[in-house]
C-alpha cells in the first residue's frame, strides 16, 4: 500500500465498472475501497442487463411455444399455452439478487472494503462518504469515478410510476397494460417491445427522428422491422415528438412536429414506458475541489487513458468510467474501461479500443453490431483516401438455422477494399449476440477478409455465416 493513504485505489460506484476495476486492482496488489450508495451491482445489475434478460427469456419461452406454425414444422404440437405475469416478474427478481449477492460476495472474498454511502471527492487524492451515520473521509493514492447512469426524462413528460414510468420501473413487471406506448425504438424501446407484445400487450412505438432504430446500420434496421415490428401487434409513429405526456387513466401523448412544435395527433392509452435513452449520474460527485466540470449535457471528461480533465489538462490521480463519461454506454465497456484505468494507474499506459466492443438487442430475434455502420465507413473512407464494401448473407441458407427452422436473419460484413479490413460487422438473427464476439475480436485484431477467409468454423453451426460472409468478400 502507498505510505500515507488509506487506500490505494477508492472506487466511487459499484456498478460493473466499479467492480470490474475492484477486480483487477486487488490482482494488481493495490488496497482498494469501493463506495456504493445504493444498490450492489449499478444499472446492469439491478435496473437493466440481468433483469431485463430474464423477462426477455420467459416472455420468448411464452411467443416459442405459442407460434403454432413454427412447432408444427418440426412435429411438435402442444396446448394452450398460459403464463403467470408475477412468477415472471419474480424470476427477474430472483435473478437480479442472487447475482447481486455473487457480485458482494466476490468482493468481500477478495478483501475490498465495500462502503455504504454517497462517496464524492474533498480534494487532493481525498474521498467523503456521506451515510446516515454522518461523514467520514479517506484518502487514496487514486481515485475512480464510476457514478453510472439514469433513465433521461425529457421536459413535458410527467412520471408517475404507474400509468408512465420509465425502464426502472417497467422491470418490475407490476402490471400488462392492453395498450402501451414506447416513446424511444432503441436498445430499451426493442426490448421491452418483445416483451409487452409476447405477453400479449397492443404496443405504439413513438420515434421523434425520421426512421426507426435510427442508431443501427440502415440495412439491419429495415430488415429488422419485418421480424421485430411488422408481424407484431406494433404501430409506429415515426418523424413525432411525444410534446407532452400525462398520467391517467388514459395516459394522454401529444404528438407534434418536431420542427415547427405543433400537435399533430393525440394518443390516449393504458400506459406509457419513456425510452429516450439515459444521462449521466454526475452531480454532488465534489468536482469543483478539483477543479473539474461536466460538460454540457452533464457528462464527465476525460483523456484517451481515462483521466479526469480540467480545463483540458489531466486531473492528478483522479480517472473517470462508464456510463458517466457517455463513450459507450454498455456495463461491457464500463468493465473495460475500469480494467485499462487500473492498468494506466499501475504506470502501464493502455487505452480502450472502442471500435471493437460489441453491443446486441436481445430481442428474438436478436441484433448485434460491432465497429462501423456502413455510412459511418464511408465516411471515414472518404477523410482518409480509401473504398468501402460490404458483403452480406443470410441464415436461410445456413445448415443449423434450418435444421433450428430459424433462418430469418442475416450478417452484413463492412471492410475496406484495399486490404480488406474489416471496419464493422452486423447480424439479424438467433443467437446474434453470441455470434458477434467473432467479429469483435476480428476487429480488435484489425484482421482482413482476405484472412479470416482461410479460418475454419464448426459445421453446422450458425457460425458459418460470417464464414461465408469472409469468403464472399475475399473473393469480390
Amino acid at each position: 500500500m502507498s505510505e500515507g493513504f488509506d487506500y490505494d485505489l477508492v472506487i466511487i460506484g459499484a456498478g460493473v465498472g466499479g467492480h470490474g476495476a475492484a477486480l483487477h486492482a486487488v490482482n494488481c496488489g493495490l488496497k482498494t475501497a469501493i463506495i456504493e450508495a445504493s444498490d450492489m451491482g449499478g444499472t446492469c445489475v439491478n435496473r437493466g442487463c440481468i433483469p431485463s434478460k430474464a423477462l426477455l427469456a420467459a416472455s420468448g419461452r411464452v411467443r416459442e411455444l405459442r407460434d403454432t406454425h413454427h412447432l408444427k414444422t418440426l412435429g411438435i404440437q402442444l396446448g394452450d399455452v398460459s403464463f403467470d405475469r408475477q412468477t415472471i416478474a419474480d424470476h427477474a427478481d430472483k435473478t437480479v439478487s442472487k447475482l447481486r449477492g455473487d457480485l458482494t460476495n466476490s468482493l468481500k472474498r477478495l478483501k475490498v472494503d465495500v462502503l455504504n454511502g454517497w462517496g464524492k471527492l474533498a480534494g487532493n487524492q481525498k474521498v467523503v462518504v456521506e451515510t446516515s451515520e454522518g461523514e467520514k473521509t479517506i484518502t487514496a493514492k487514486d481515485i475512480i469515478l464510476a457514478p453510472g447512469s439514469v433513465p433521461w426524462v425529457p421536459s413535458g413528460i410527467e412520471i408517475d410510476d404507474k400509468t408512465v414510468f420509465t425502464s426502472d420501473r417497467a422491470l418490475k413487471l407490476e402490471w400488462l397494460p392492453q395498450w402501451i406506448a414506447i416513446i424511444g425504438s432503441g436498445y430499451i424501446g426493442l426490448e421491452f417491445a418483445d416483451i409487452y407484445t409476447a405477453l400479449g400487450c397492443e404496443i405504439t412505438m413513438i420515434e421523434a427522428l425520421d426512421r426507426l432504430m435510427p442508431t443501427f446500420d440502415p440495412d439491419i434496421a429495415k430488415l429488422a422491422q419485418r421480424s421485430l415490428i411488422s408481424p407484431r401487434d406494433i404501430e409506429t409513429k415515426v418523424g413525432l415528438l411525444a410534446q407532452k405526456v400525462t398520467p391517467g387513466s388514459p395516459v394522454i401523448i401529444e404528438l407534434a412536429d418536431p420542427k415547427t412544435k405543433e400537435v399533430v395527433e393525440v394518443l390516449e392509452v393504458d400506459a406509457c414506458l419513456v425510452a429516450t435513452g439515459r444521462i449521466p449520474a454526475t452531480k454532488n460527485l465534489g468536482l469543483d475541489r478539483v477543479g473539474s466540470e461536466t460538460d454540457r449535457r452533464g457528462f464527465l471528461q476525460v483523456n484517451d487513458r481515462l483521466q479526469l480533465l480540467a480545463n483540458l489538462e489531466p486531473v492528478p490521480h483522479v480517472w473517470a468510467i462508464g456510463d458517466a463519461m457517455g463513450k459507450m454506454m454498455l456495463a461491457h465497456a464500463a468493465s473495460a474501461q475500469g480494467i485499462v484505468a487500473v492498468e494506466n494507474i499501475c504506470g502501464r499506459d493502455r487505452t480502450v479500443d472502442y471500435r471493437s466492443i460489441p453491443a446486441a438487442a436481445f430481442t428474438h430475434p436478436e441484433i448485434s453490431f460491432v465497429g462501423l455502420t456502413e455510412p459511418a465507413a464511408k465516411e471515414l473512407g472518404e477523410s482518409e483516401g480509401f473504398e468501402v464494401a460490404s458483403v452480406r448473407t443470410y441464415f436461410k441458407g445456413n445448415s443449423k438455422a434450418i435444421a433450428e427452422g430459424e433462418t430469418d436473419g442475416i450478417a452484413k460484413v463492412i471492410y475496406r477494399k484495399d486490404n480488406g479490413e474489416i471496419l464493422g460487422v452486423h447480424i439479424l438473427g438467433y443467437h446474434a449476440a453470441d455470434l458477434i464476439q467473432e467479429a469483435a475480436n476480428a476487429i480488435a485484431n484489425r484482421q482482413s477478409v482476405n484472412e479470416l477467409a482461410f479460418s475454419v468454423h464448426t459445421h453446422p453451426t450458425l457460425s458459418e455465416v460470417l464464414d461465408e460472409a469472409y469468403k464472399r468478400a475475399a473473393t469480390v
